[in-house]
């Protein structure tokens, strides 16, 4: 995983981590298979549980993934139905996410359903705790049209959160004075988790009210910091290959940083702010990067081959642009790793390059040598402009 990117988990094992901390939910019971989750069933005990697809994205419960069975044989169907299915919601594309792992929850008798998430907010350098009464599915809604109903904490890393912070909090989403004790409990669990597992973002949705007055975390979801990996094999060793885009598995194997997108013209840059510059110039002159793909600033031969292997996999892509700035990059190692590249995996596509910088002029004498069929550009306008039309033509 390249440094920058966020870990994800699913529902279950967010809510596992977070138990760890005393963080309270229903109790539950990941599930491979159909036969598994009625057995799941059998052993919560009581008349109604719940079925719930384990993708990592929201919007499970709209899409079709989050039903209540109040039966042995509704757990069946339901889960028959569920396993195996194209999960698609407004986080996954036209294409969806197919459901491999299922979460079998006790059912809960649910008075009051509210809203809790934890991000690390960059203006203030503090992490900030959002709460809302209005919790459920719809909360993109409430932030969008009634955001005065979103209060926010933000955190002192010394202090933690208080006492007084987190009470104040629960008044304002409409926990009732008898719930406070719990709720304040909870808040402080889920902050001390968030905390302790460098996450980058923690959200209960919906973090919910009983019929008893308990506070129950219904769902949970979380990501982490990948950059604090390092320090929690306990959390790497929950992440699930099947929910992540093959070839950034792969980029992230060489230390590329690599994210596929809908176009049709691949990027090969070096550095994450002249990528998206790249990719801008590219949109401007009328085209569509096909991908955001940062070399870094060692990248060898080897490297720039594997980047473009990874690219070439796409079957959308018309056309290439290599966009090299060189300072700590030199750029003939680059040329020499594009035309070492073009060479192995045989290149049918277009190829533009542009490279400034540190012996730029012996760059350029290695693509001129080559004798491949490379299109060369002084400046991004050119670049992009001859990128938008080769790719228009192949």
């Amino acid at each position: 995983m390249h440094p920058g990117t966020r870990m994800k988990v699913h529902e279950y094992q967010a809510k596992e981590l977070l138990r760890s901390f005393g963080v309270k939910t229903p109790r539950g019971i990941p599930c491979f298979t159909v036969d598994e989750a009625v057995q799941a069933a059998a052993t919560l005990g009581g008349k109604v549980w719940v079925v719930k697809a384990q993708i990592h994205a929201g919007g499970r419960g709209k899409g079709g993934g989050v039903k209540v069975a109040k039966s042995p044989d509704e757990v069946r169907d339901w889960s028959s139905r569920i396993l195996g299915m194209q999960l698609v919601t407004h986080q996954t594309g036209a294409e969806g996410q197919k459901v491999r792992r299922l979460l079998i929850e006790e059912g809960a008798d649910i008075r009051k359903e509210l809203y809790i998430g934890l991000v690390v907010d960059r203006g203030t350098q503090k992490v900030c705790l959002m709460a809302s009464s209005e919790g459920g599915m719809d909360i993109e809604e409430v932030a969008a049209h009634t955001p005065e109903k979103i209060h926010k904490v933000y955190v002192d890393p010394v202090a933690g959160l208080t006492d007084a912070d987190a009470d104040d909090v629960s008044r304002k989403i409409g926990i009732p004075e008898a719930s406070l004790p719990q709720a304040r409990a909870m808040l402080q669990a889920l902050y001390k988790g968030f905390w302790e597992t460098d996450a980058s973002l923690a959200e209960i949705n919906p973090l919910i009210l009983t019929g008893d007055g308990d506070v129950l975390a219904l769902d949970a979801k979380m990501n982490f910091d990948s950059n604090a990996l390092y320090r929690h094999p306990e959390i790497v060793a929950l992440r699930d290959l099947d929910e992540e885009d093959p070839a950034e598995i792969e980029a992230s194997k060489f230390d590329l940083s690599y994210i596929s997108l809908d176009g049709n013209i691949g990027c090969l840059v070096n550095g994450a702010g002249l990528a998206m510059a790249t990719m801008d110039t590219i949109k401007l002159y009328g085209g569509s990067p096909a991908n955001f793909l940062d070399v870094g600033g060692g990248a060898t031969t080897e490297k720039v081959t594997e980047a473009f292997k990874i690219m070439l996999r796409n079957p959308n892509l018309k056309a290439i642009l290599v966009n090299i700035f060189g300072g700590i990059m030199k750029c003939d190692t680059i040329a020499q790793g594009v035309v070492a590249a073009a060479r192995e995996v045989k290149l049918a596509v277009p190829l533009v390059v542009r490279m400034k910088g540190t012996n730029e002029d012996l760059g350029k004498q290695i693509l001129a040598d080559s004798g491949l069929p490379i299109i060369t550009a002084n400046n991004m306008a050119e670049a992009a402009e001859r990128v938008v039309a080769a790719s228009r033509k192949h």
